[in-house]
């Protein structure tokens, strides 16, 4: 499913609301956030499992129900994301940040359950079942108290879950807080079958087994995921793209890492949109600037902009001659995340992602 990024309406996830009500959502969600959205965070957790919906449905309903199969209403599932190709999901969960562990841990022991890494097939690097569990922080909470939910998670899933094996990133990972690019480089993420290799020593648990693999679980500032569309089948030039948005290049994109990957006979240059504080405060920001900021606990964020992102993409493409054909924002901004945290949570709304009739990804 893809849509244009500029007709995107941030409030479009309240189901069956009429233009004329929604400047009033907003306004009741503001106000909610004075009770509920105090000390949110949330996790994008990434499973190796994209191809069996209802697999996916129980890992996400695990993360909102007590063991009986009620429902909890502590914790909420904001978005599903599942790509066949890709054999790989992603499971947007939020909840008050002392309660967002328990609802990890739960969608985890269910997607190492019903996940079997030798037997996964899919595109997308991967190193298992579980495949990332990153906590970011929306709201009245700090970096290291994210990094300290992590640790907790990690430690919780190596008792619950015999033979899991985790690597620690970002304010998990103590005291050198490696980022997330770092330390899958050393677990060879792009390696297919590197989460077989006997030479890895994780962090947390056991050496890797075939059937769980190697998770990754961290806290970082928020990360998003935008992807573009290329009406092209020649990987190299498509690698070429995504290689000079990448922030690491010299004209890149800061806070942007990228990956061109065949999909549905075109190619898609897949981006993991990161924020990050800039001290010296010189970022241009604004809708037709390039970069947008957003603050927590009186600490000011920057993102590259889908738009930017987007539009840098279509001006690489056009000069090898080639056009973009869709853009596609997994889930939500940090902003819109939060919004919706707020909005499900004031409202007892545990599976978010059907309420909202399938609108995000």
């Amino acid at each position: 499913m893809f849509f244009g990024l500029y007709g995107y309406v941030p409030v479009a996830f309240c189901p069956d609301v009429s233009p004329t009500s929604m400047a009033g959502i907003l306004r009741g969600m503001n106000m909610a956030s004075g009770r509920i959205g105090i000390r949110l965070a949330a996790c994008l957790l990434n499973v190796s499992e994209g191809r069996r919906k209802d697999v996916v449905e129980k890992i996400a309903k695990a993360a909102v129900c007590k063991d009986k199969g009620q429902e909890c209403l502590q914790a909420t599932v904001l978005n599903i994301f599942s790509d066949y190709e890709y054999n790989r999901s992603v499971i947007t969960i939020a909840a008050p940040i002392d309660r967002l562990g328990s609802s990890v841990v739960a969608a985890c022991m269910e997607a190492f359950s019903s996940i079997d890494m030798a037997a996964h097939v899919g595109i997308h690097p991967c190193l298992g079942a579980v495949d990332l569990v990153p906590i970011y922080p929306l709201s009245g909470v700090d970096l290291e108290e994210c990094g300290m939910v992590a640790r907790n998670i990690a430690e919780c899933l190596a008792h619950c879950v015999p033979g899991c094996s985790i690597f620690l990133f970002g304010h998990a990972d103590l005291p050198k807080k490696q980022s997330l690019v770092q330390r899958r480089k050393q677990m060879g993420w792009f390696n297919k079958g590197a989460s077989k290799a006997a030479h890895i020593i994780p962090d947390v648990g056991l050496a890797p087994t075939s059937r769980y693999g190697l998770t990754g679980v961290g806290a970082s500032p928020y990360v998003m995921n935008c992807n573009v569309t290329v009406d092209t089948q020649d990987l190299a030039m498509a690698k070429k793209i995504a290689q000079f948005i990448r922030g690491s290049s010299v004209e890149g994109l800061k806070g942007v890492q990228s990956m061109a990957f065949p999909h549905k006979g075109q190619i898609e240059i897949a981006c993991n949109v990161e924020s990050f504080d800039e001290h010296d405060n010189q970022l241009a920001t604004g809708e037709e600037l390039g970069y947008v900021s957003y603050s927590i606990l009186g600490r000011t964020y920057y993102y590259v902009s889908p738009q930017l992102i987007e539009a840098s993409i279509q001006k690489l493409a056009r000069s090898h001659e080639v056009s973009t054909v869709g853009t596609a924002l997994v889930g939500f901004t940090p902003e819109e995340c939060r919004r919706c945290a707020v909005y499900a949570l004031t409202n007892g709304i545990g599976e978010f992602w059907r309420a909202r009739g399938g609108i995000f990804m």
